[in-house]
């Protein structure tokens, strides 16, 4: 079973660019390690591994906003 990396709620946010992936996809993740660094027009923030295992990355690093539903990948 896998387990969802999401961008968290943070406010009235309801965009981001994923600015860089710090873990490579098919790396071994452990919960808690920092994985991926995001972006909104005040600030940046670090998504954290909510569990361990692989990291699978869905959506890339770029420079285009996504929604703050959107799953960015996942840990199997």
């Amino acid at each position: 079973m896998s387990t969802p990396v999401v961008i968290p709620q943070a406010g009235l946010v309801e965009e981001v660019v994923v600015l860089e992936w710090l873990e490579n996809d098919g790396a071994r993740v452990e919960a808690g390690d920092a994985l991926v660094l995001l972006e909104t027009e005040k600030t940046q923030t670090e998504v954290e591994a909510p569990a361990s295992g692989i990291l699978r990355i869905a959506v890339p690093a770029g420079p285009d906003a996504i929604p703050v539903d959107t799953v960015l990948g996942e840990i199997e």
